[in-house]
């Protein structure tokens, strides 16, 4: 007799539903992610200031970002029927433009015209913001939509509920 694979089991793992989504958790992962692997490959390349840019404004903009995007998506548990109507990863897409649009206009913003006009001095730690911002938001963006949209299922449209018999053989 020869053996076959179980398919019950690969089956259920299939069909179990994804964990719920939990803002805190998504951005207690957000932080910790990028904090610990770019604060590795400053430790071991011996670069320090990629060591604390990952603390701090690497894994920062990460949290922060992945907050208001999860904030937003979630919306008090309702999220907006557009949100959940449109393609995946068009949604993906379009958040990850508008939240590095705007992290890339604050890091220019922080670099270039805060030494300008405060006693700030520019320095090489505010110059990364405009490299680190950016990426940093599109990154926790990305995969907050990504992972909110698995945990969420698109509205059911007028007369898509399935029969008793939807999907049974007569014979």
């Amino acid at each position: 007799m020869p053996a076959t694979k179980d398919r019950t089991s690969r089956g259920r793992a299939a069909a179990r539903p994804p964990r719920p989504f939990t803002l805190w958790r998504e951005v207690l992962t957000a932080y910790a992610a990028p904090a610990l692997t770019a604060g590795t490959a400053g430790v071991v390349t011996g670069q320090q200031d990629l060591a604390v840019a990952a603390c701090t404004s690497i894994a920062g903009t990460s949290a922060v970002v992945a907050f208001l995007v999860g904030t937003w998506l979630h919306r008090g548990g309702r999220p907006r029927r557009w949100t959940l109507t449109m393609p995946r990863i068009v949604l993906t897409v379009a958040l990850v433009i508008i939240a590095a649009g705007a992290a890339a206009l604050l890091g220019w913003f922080t670099a270039q015209w805060l030494p300008a006009h405060t006693p700030i001095p520019a320095t090489p730690w505010l110059e990364r913001l405009r490299i680190d911002l950016p990426v940093s938001a599109a990154l926790a963006t990305a995969i907050v939509t990504l992972r909110w949209r698995t945990t969420t299922a698109p509205p059911a449209q007028a007369g898509t509920e399935p029969t008793r018999h939807q999907g049974m053989s007569t014979r």
